[in-house]
């Protein structure tokens, strides 16, 4: 195989990377980073559902090695959690930092020197989990760690509810978009997320993120590029997994790289409601895995 060559190298190269950012940036006057469209201005720190404002905020910055086998490898995905989320989830297992917001604010600079740590630690990308509220800072700071020798595959770590116009915008930088497939009833993702229109939502940006990546490749048990989606199993079949499952594989690709989650836990506020305060069964966990089959889909992590 060539060697790999991260697509935000290639923009760098081209001179199309900046115009991206500025681009990027302006939409931070009016945020609409995010199909929930809150229009604050967050360069003067206004504050919309995600609750960030003018500066990115970081929770925690590691070589994981709890990721999916082929981000991982031998030596770990480069990961960084932001804090904040435009979708919120109720059970979220990470509802400190999405919720709370617990971390601390970086610059640019700082966000660039870790980014090169992990690079220098030998992790195989560069994983960003939850970056759709800080996708402009973020690329500020891909910037600088380009100049500075960046050369590893950049993950988009996403929930899944993303904004088609910004999801244009990254075509060109993002080397392996794995968003969440996480509702198909608009009833269940108001119930715990507060959107009706997610899977609307989802199903565009997956459409997007294929045309530019493709199926997922990998090389030598490592990613390189391509898509890669996450679908938790939740207790009573709430995820839709037949409804998800199906539109993958019809719309999207048999192809299609998925991992198919059994860890669901009640955790942040599931305690309220007793349909998500449960862990999901084994049998609930084959079911999804049959209907993905079922509907020839094959990739799973």
């Amino acid at each position: 195989m060539p060697q790999f060559i991260p697509n935000y190298l290639k923009t760098y190269e081209h001179g199309k990377l900046e115009p991206k950012i500025g681009q990027l940036n302006k939409i931070l006057a009016h945020c609409t980073l995010c199909p929930r469209q809150c229009r604050v201005n967050r360069n003067k720190d206004e504050r919309g559902f995600c609750g960030a404002g003018k500066d990115s905020r970081i929770s925690s910055v590691f070589a994981h090695f709890g990721e999916e086998s082929c981000l991982v490898g031998r030596l770990g995905s480069g990961t960084i959690f932001f804090s904040y989320c435009n979708l919120k989830c109720i059970f979220c297992q990470n509802y400190e930092i999405s919720h709370q917001a617990s971390g601390s604010t970086i610059t640019s600079e700082k966000l660039a020197a870790y980014m090169l740590r992990l690079q220098g630690l030998g992790c195989h990308n560069i994983n960003l989990v939850t970056p759709t509220h800080f996708i402009p800072q973020i690329l500020e700071g891909l910037l600088l760690a380009i100049k500075q020798g960046l050369n590893i595959p950049l993950v988009y770590n996403c929930g899944g509810y993303e904004s088609g116009e910004v999801i244009d915008m990254l075509d060109g930088v993002v080397d392996i978009y794995m968003p969440d497939a996480k509702f198909a009833s608009a009833e269940v993702s108001r119930q715990f997320c507060s959107v009706d229109d997610y899977f609307p939502n989802l199903k565009s940006a997956l459409k997007k993120m294929y045309q530019q990546v493709g199926d997922l490749v990998i090389d030598d048990g490592i990613a390189r590029r391509g898509l890669l989606v996450r679908h938790l199993v939740l207790p009573e079949g709430l995820a839709g997994t037949r409804e998800i499952m199906e539109f993958i594989a019809g719309q999207i690709s048999r192809q299609t790289y998925i991992n198919i989650m059994a860890q669901y836990r009640p955790c942040g506020e599931a305690y309220q409601f007793a349909r998500i305060n449960c862990y999901i069964t084994q049998q609930e966990y084959i079911e999804a895995i049959r209907i993905a089959r079922s509907f020839g889909l094959s990739r799973f992590d």
